[in-house]
């Protein structure tokens, strides 16, 4: 049983990039016999937060707050920075208060994603790091969701409810987050290790169905925006690109810095928690602002594997070169 776990997961995750898409249309296909549980959503939700917190303990958050600098500016790049660009290119290409404007800020403020986890440790960054930063992060939706959507937008002009986000915020995903670091703590760290063969596996099938009913429930009023999907996916596109921009280059703040700081900050700033922005989008705001939010869960595995193709050339290209330096140093001696 351990054993075929680990396996699905481990399969899930090298096709995402084909698994989430394909549910994604799949649920605009079904969406007349999905409809009727959407309503499952935050519950299935909640159970994938609870599973990502499971990996992080009371020790990993205090280790992060030892890096006061690094947290301060992926959070600032995440949150600061790309939802500047995000409502500048909004307002530019749509308008300022447009509904899509709206749901690519929403996707800009949105949580780190968990999945950055798994392209930072495969690409060589802190996965600690970026773990507890997820989690720490995700802590703090509730506050910095509906506050930076308040910032650029008023409560009149969206037609919100910006109290009842941060309750579901706070339900959906403090509350298993908390209870996940608690289980950590309870079990001295092995608790993940001993749930993973059920829970991971089961943590994956939740994330289809949520991007499946998610899909379902905005599929009755995607289908009269045909002709405006030809702009919003090059703009969805053109975000998630400027997001890891962000990251890359926002590393140099810090003087010289490494690799592995370099790697986690990009894959922190680029990739976001889409599958919480898409209950957001549904539950909070119209169909036209969940748009870019159901869409930039298309996009943004595909942008991450070409990110990790590019530092694996960079990774590998660094090595043939000091591989040549000692050659050229031990000839020369």
């Amino acid at each position: 049983m351990r054993k075929y776990g680990l396996s699905f997961a481990a399969w899930f995750e090298k096709y995402t990039f084909i698994l989430i898409p394909g549910s994604l249309v799949l649920g605009w296909l079904l969406s007349d016999h999905l409809i009727a549980y959407v309503g499952w959503i935050p519950y299935l939700f909640g159970y994938i937060t609870l599973v990502m917190a499971l990996g992080c303990g009371v020790r990993h958050l205090r280790d992060v707050m030892k890096r006061p600098f690094a947290v301060i500016l992926t959070l600032l790049i995440a949150h600061a920075a790309a939802p500047l660009f995000a409502y500048g290119l909004g307002a530019a290409v749509f308008g300022p208060q447009s509904d899509y404007t709206i749901g690519l800020l929403l996707f800009a403020i949105i949580p780190l994603g968990i999945s950055s986890v798994m392209w930072v440790g495969t690409s060589g960054g802190s996965v600690p790091f970026i773990l507890a930063l997820v989690v720490l992060d995700t802590m703090l939706s509730p506050i910095v969701v509906p506050t930076l959507m308040g910032a650029f937008f008023s409560n009149a002009a969206m037609d919100w409810d910006a109290k009842g986000m941060m309750v579901d915020l706070l339900k959906m995903v403090v509350l298993p987050t908390l209870v996940g670091v608690l289980l950590y703590e309870c079990s001295k760290g092995k608790i993940k290790a001993w749930s993973a063969p059920v829970a991971q596996p089961i943590s994956k099938v939740f994330f289809m169905l949520v991007v499946l009913l998610n899909a379902a429930s905005i599929a009755p009023h995607a289908a009269g925006m045909k002709q405006e999907m030809m702009i919003v996916i090059p703009a969805v596109i053109l975000l998630i690109m400027i997001c890891y921009a962000l990251g890359y280059f926002g590393a140099y703040a810090v003087r010289k810095p490494s690799r592995e700081l370099q790697i986690t900050v990009t894959y922190a700033s680029g990739m976001r928690n889409i599958s919480l922005g898409m209950v957001l989008a549904t539950a909070y705001f119209s169909p036209q602002a969940s748009i870019p939010v159901v869409l930039g869960i298309m996009f943004q595995q595909p942008a991450a594997t070409l990110i990790h193709a590019w530092w694996s050339r960079r990774r590998n290209k660094g090595g043939r070169a000091e591989q040549e330096g000692a050659w050229k140093r031990r000839i020369s001696s």
